[in-house]
């Protein structure tokens, strides 16, 4: 008589702890779906199947940090570029070796030269070697412009003039008259316009290449050397000391001077018209006269400038000239400290100084 209440009483107990394991055990899961899983029925194969919401929700959470990493880069470069031009804004000074105040350079490189006596009005690192990237093509429109080509002449762009040329207006089949090849390659420094006229030059793509070099030695540019008409490789080098020769030089030439003073020019292809703005920034600022001018940029040689501007007091012409900027924004300010500095020792600068003869060519 005593063992059927045992058994009974215990089978009670039993049924009470799975009840209670049951409910427990799905709280710490997750929430019950079905009615049969809210009165513990089957409650291993529930706590199974109740993970998959969790899975397809991780994508969710992961997506905006996936988002994150991808434009960290974006924003680290923007960051760095935003401080750069704070820091380039306020021009920055340093005493040199004979106790004068001179720029404190941010970028890799930069001239300040005298193009009418070949003097140096101040310089940094102006001898060395670098990557120039586009103003490449000042050399280019000097070899180019040799032949004396009629600027009316059509050119149909072909297939290789455009291929991976990353900076272009054109398209295959476009047909422009030399004219517009030179605007382009020197306005908007257009890649494509760059290796159609070397491909339609007298010389032909490969031995233009050959006459720029050639040209160069001419010049005596020593430092200067040219692997496309472009400056998309990085083989393309020269220096500062060069390139503020070379800008000078080639600003005589009124057909390439008159080019690089233009802000926008419009071009009428056979089957579409379209309309570019000059890369060079300093155009059409009031405080400064542009008679010259060439921008460059690849990653190896950083942000370039090349300029021909006159001074306001006296119209002296000065070749400035600045090399690997970090920033797009950094070449232009950094241009407009040194011309401003020179600004204010003109008057004392050039009373001293004396003709310095040009190299033969």
């Amino acid at each position: 008589m005593i063992r059927k209440p045992f058994f009974w009483i215990a089978s009670v107990v039993l049924i009470g702890l799975v009840g209670i394991a049951v409910p427990t055990t799905a709280a710490q899961t997750a929430k019950p779906s079905t009615p049969a899983a809210a009165a513990g029925a089957r409650p291993r194969a529930k706590a199974t199947t109740a993970k998959p919401p969790a899975t397809k929700a991780a994508p969710k959470r992961s997506a905006p940090r996936s988002q994150s990493r991808a434009t960290t880069p974006a924003r680290a470069r923007a960051t760095a570029n935003a401080r750069e031009i704070a820091n380039t804004i306020l021009p920055r000074y340093k005493v040199d070796a004979s106790g004068d105040l001179v720029p404190d350079l941010r970028a890799a490189a930069a001239i300040i030269l005298n193009p009418e006596t070949g003097e140096v009005l101040w310089e940094e690192n102006s001898q060395s070697q670098r990557s120039i990237a586009s103003i490449t093509k000042v050399m280019t429109a000097v070899v180019f412009l040799e032949s004396n080509p009629d600027p009316m002449q059509e050119v149909t762009i072909a297939r290789g003039d455009v291929y991976q040329a990353s900076t272009t207006k054109l398209r295959v089949n476009d047909r422009v008259t030399i004219d517009d090849l030179l605007h382009l390659l020197l306005i908007p420094s257009d890649n494509a316009a760059a290796r159609a006229i070397a491909r339609i030059s007298p010389q032909g793509s490969t031995d233009f290449i050959t006459r720029m070099n050639t040209k160069a030695v001419e010049m005596g540019l020593v430092s200067t050397r040219y692997a496309d008409p472009s400056g998309l490789l990085s083989d393309n080098v020269s220096s500062a000391y060069d390139m503020a020769r070379l800008i000078a030089s080639a600003s005589a030439d009124e057909r390439i001077s008159s080019i690089m003073r233009t802000p926008e020019y419009t071009v009428h292809a056979a089957k579409r018209t379209f309309t570019f703005r000059s890369t060079n920034q300093l155009l059409g600022k009031g405080d400064f006269d542009i008679r010259a001018g060439k921008t460059g940029f690849i990653t190896k040689a950083g942000y370039c400038l090349a300029t021909l501007l006159q001074l306001p007091q006296g119209g002296q012409q000065v070749a400035v000239v600045v090399l690997g900027a970090r920033s797009n924004a950094g070449r232009f300010l950094e241009t407009q400290n040194l011309f401003s500095w020179l600004s204010n020792k003109a008057s004392s600068i050039f009373a001293t100084q004396t003709p310095v003869a040009a190299p033969q060519e």
